[in-house]
């Protein structure tokens, strides 16, 4: 008996998370995990595609799989090719190049957004009244939307990989801000007009080990962005609000579990201290 469409598509979801996961622990380099990635996104993405192939929505169904669910996943693997293509075609050389490089991609995200701004707009204010010619199958011009288009007319609908371009896009978009503000530029402004980081950076005076003790515990956790966060991001992001860098994460986490008396240095240091904290303030 086939699965009910939530059932499936949430384990298939949390499956390739727990996956994900794994690669970023299982290979060393940043690139490594991409390519990692990539693969495990595809994989799931084909038995997505095989199980709609056999499971008859209802009209409702449908419109919740194309904007919704089939973007969860599709989303991700462009986000990951967008990374690899990033990492790939980055070029060697100073500040300045590196800039000028982040800036070509961000003016290439910003026309993407410029070219579907209706749309895009539709989507950021949680519009539905075009949900049904956006999200069904078989109601659109396959030539006005060929540049966003999926061959099977039974697995696309007219705005399902559109949708799915945005949400990896943005994405992609924060990367590349954080990228940017890491050259030094304390000018950079995110899409809402705010400083991604208007203080004076703080100094992180514990080690270098601490710090990726404590964010692969706050990424396993799920503490951020309820687990949707690579431990590369949350690296980016440490890395640049205490201007230093935590060199070879991977390895750090590879150090922590060889210890022998005590795992968990760090978090423990931190419980005992603000249990002690505590215990002051009850006294």
């Amino acid at each position: 008996m086939i699965q009910p469409l939530n059932t499936f598509t949430d384990r298939l979801y949390a499956a390739m998370e727990r996956q994900l996961t794994h690669a970023q622990l299982d290979h060393a380099s940043v690139l490594e995990q991409i390519k990692a990635s990539i693969l495990i996104c595809k994989k799931a993405m084909s038995k997505l595609k095989n199980y709609i192939a056999a499971y008859q929505m209802t009209a409702q169904e449908e419109i919740t799989f194309f904007k919704h669910i089939k973007p969860q996943f599709y989303s991700k693997y462009i986000y990951y090719v967008n990374m690899y293509n990033y990492l790939m075609q980055k070029p060697t050389g100073g500040e300045s190049i590196q800039e000028d490089y982040i800036r070509a991609n961000l003016f290439e995200l910003k026309a993407f957004f410029d070219h579907n701004r209706a749309f895009y707009s539709y989507y950021r204010s949680g519009m539905i009244q075009m949900d049904e010619v956006y999200f069904t199958r078989g109601g659109f011009d396959v030539f006005a939307e060929l540049e966003d288009f999926e061959e099977d007319e039974q697995y696309s609908t007219s705005h399902d990989y559109k949708l799915s371009k945005i949400i990896a896009n943005e994405k992609f978009q924060d990367f590349l801000n954080l990228e940017l503000a890491k050259t030094g530029n304390e000018d950079i402004v995110a899409l809402n007009g705010q400083k991604i980081f208007p203080f004076n950076h703080p100094q992180w005076t514990a080690s270098q080990t601490d710090a990726a003790e404590l964010l692969y515990a706050l990424q396993t956790a799920c503490a951020i962005n309820n687990g949707n966060i690579e431990i590369n991001e949350l690296v980016g992001i440490w890395e640049f609000i205490f201007q230093m860098e935590i060199n070879e994460p991977y390895h750090k986490l590879l150090d922590i579990t060889k210890r022998k008396k005590e795992v968990f240095v760090f978090l423990n240091r931190l419980t005992n201290s603000f249990q002690n904290f505590i215990l002051e303030k009850l006294e």
